[in-house]
């Protein structure tokens, strides 16, 4: 199961994220993102505040999401090592 809770707080927009990101749970939060609309100059952050589970596709899916500028945030161990990937620079040597 996934839950996400949207908040808007002035320009900024926070996705709250509960539950397991994997299987068909990462193709609808693709969805959502995908189908995102938000006023030109606001940013999105994404809290993976109780997540119990990333699959690889959950793991590709936030490294895109980065990608394209959103702030991915996390506590815990397995999601602070998870954010450290993600957010590595590239190393191109």
């Amino acid at each position: 199961m996934l839950k996400v809770t949207i908040k808007h707080i002035d320009s900024n927009e926070t996705w709250e994220i509960e539950g397991k990101l994997s299987g068909d749970w990462v193709k609808e939060l693709e969805r959502c993102w995908n189908e995102r609309v938000s006023p030109a100059g606001s940013s999105l952050q994404v809290h993976l505040k109780a997540v119990s589970y990333i699959d690889l596709a959950g793991k590709q899916l936030l490294t895109e999401m980065y990608g394209h500028g959103v702030e991915i945030r996390g506590c815990g161990c397995m999601t602070k090592a998870l954010l450290e990937e993600i957010t590595r620079p590239v190393n191109t040597n």
